[in-house]
């Protein structure tokens, strides 16, 4: 969505047109105690999930904002100072849905001049996380409300918490069986297993909720198109009798990188698969290609900028800074990472063999870069860009039920023949039935 620039933006292209002394002129001719235009809030958003929800307030200015929690009946108040009250605030009570897991009703109003009281009535019990972030991409200003559940409804979600407040816990513990963020658990009967050991497959798919991705000419969102080839994905692989498979998201909301490699450490994945939808700056760029993390920088200029772009993905979607997972950071140099990264390549060229079956192969290689979501030291992980979603024909592809299943069903032959190649390592067996 194309926006009208930004004022500060024109101003300072002024000053930098006018050189530095023309510059200290224009900003002369302010008047004397002049303030700063208060800010206005240009956009609301939600994005409801059983993970959590996210209010979303866009502004043209940083926000300055104080909140807290109040009994009888629970309700977060987030008091918005400078700020006057308009039809974008006003619209707050008609983005929520019925089906919210944790709000029962908002609403924005003038509390006193200058200050406008944002109030969310709760369902439940919940631990607010709320924070600004600044400019980036096509996004302003934001405040951020994030209301995650005081009590995690999700097995693998409380584990993760669990290890993230308990400085003693092993860095992976035995996990319980991981549930969507849906809270449907993933339920095996082990009755109708004929097999000594179950593999774990966790799908990623790419971006969610307030990070759509890179977004087609047609307006179609990456976000978007990989879930639903990682849903057709997790429906073939559950269909083998000894493949439980793992989503780090399930819905449309954001999912930190850090918290998607956390997830797949904590199930004990055996592998990492993240589906993406190439986008670059020329629309004729076309195929599909396979990363692998490297430890020694990218193999082409391209792999490196993907990978960056790939690891904007905190930046859009939003995270707290003091939640990023300080582990991840120690585990990047774990012996096991060089091994990994091996497996991690025959898995990518098998990928690639089934790839070529159905579409042009961007690259005949697998490549390698920095990507911050493949740097589980003990999980072979690829990301599979599926197709490039800037190229008009594919994109058109891409939202296809034809291809989406042509696509879901070569990751799923590459995967059952990595394994064929390469069985995990025993573990605990299951009872057989």
């Amino acid at each position: 969505m194309s926006r009208s620039p930004r004022p500060e933006l024109i101003d300072a292209d002024r000053r930098r047109l006018l050189g530095g002394a023309a510059g200290a002129l224009l900003l002369s001719v302010l008047p004397v105690g002049a303030r700063a235009a208060a800010p206005t809030v240009v956009a609301v958003r939600m994005w409801p999930a059983d993970a959590y929800t996210r209010v979303t307030l866009e502004s043209d200015a940083p926000l300055t904002f104080k909140q807290f929690l109040l009994k009888n009946p629970d309700r977060l108040v987030v008091d918005l100072e400078g700020v006057e009250l308009n039809s974008e605030l006003q619209s707050l009570a008609g983005k929520l849905t019925a089906d919210d897991p944790y709000i029962q009703q908002l609403r924005a109003g003038r509390f006193k001049p200058g200050v406008v009281r944002v109030v969310i009535d709760l369902k439940t019990e919940i631990k607010p996380q709320v924070f600004t972030l600044p400019p980036v991409g096509e996004y302003r200003n934001r405040l951020v409300i994030d209301l995650y559940p005081a009590v995690q409804n999700d097995p693998l979600l409380a584990f993760l918490d669990e290890q993230q407040t308990s400085a003693s816990a092993p860095a992976v513990a035995a996990a319980p069986t991981p549930t969507p963020a849906s809270g449907k658990p993933q339920v095996v009967e082990r009755s109708d297993l004929k097999v000594d050991r179950l593999v774990t497959v966790v799908l990623d798919p790419g971006h969610g909720g307030e990070d759509p991705g890179a977004v087609g000419p047609g307006g179609n969102r990456e976000k978007t198109v990989v879930l639903q080839i990682a849903n057709r994905l997790k429906a073939l692989l559950e269909k083998e009798p000894n493949i439980r498979v793992v989503m780090t998201r399930d819905g449309d909301y954001f999912v930190p990188l850090g918290t998607r490699v956390r997830k797949a450490r904590a199930a004990k994945a055996d592998l990492f698969v993240s589906l993406h939808a190439d986008a670059f700056t020329r629309p004729d760029a076309n195929g599909s290609s396979v990363f692998a993390l490297s430890e020694r920088g990218a193999t082409s200029t391209a792999a490196k900028w993907l990978a960056q772009t790939q690891n904007d993905a905190d930046l859009i979607g939003g995270v707290k800074i003091d939640t990023k997972d300080i582990h991840l950071a120690r585990t990047l140099m774990d012996l096991t990472q060089t091994a990994t990264i091996n497996d991690s390549l025959k898995l990518g060229k098998v990928m690639l063999g089934e790839l070529g079956n159905i579409n042009r192969l961007h690259k005949a290689q697998v490549e390698q870069a920095g990507f911050a979501v493949l740097k589980a030291p003990d999980i072979p992980s690829v990301l599979v860009e599926t197709a490039f979603i800037s190229n008009p024909s594919e994109e058109r592809k891409l939202i296809s039920d034809d291809y989406q299943q042509q696509m879901a069903n070569a990751l799923h032959q590459g995967i059952k023949r990595y394994f064929a190649a390469n069985p995990p390592a025993p573990r605990t067996k299951v009872a057989r039935g």
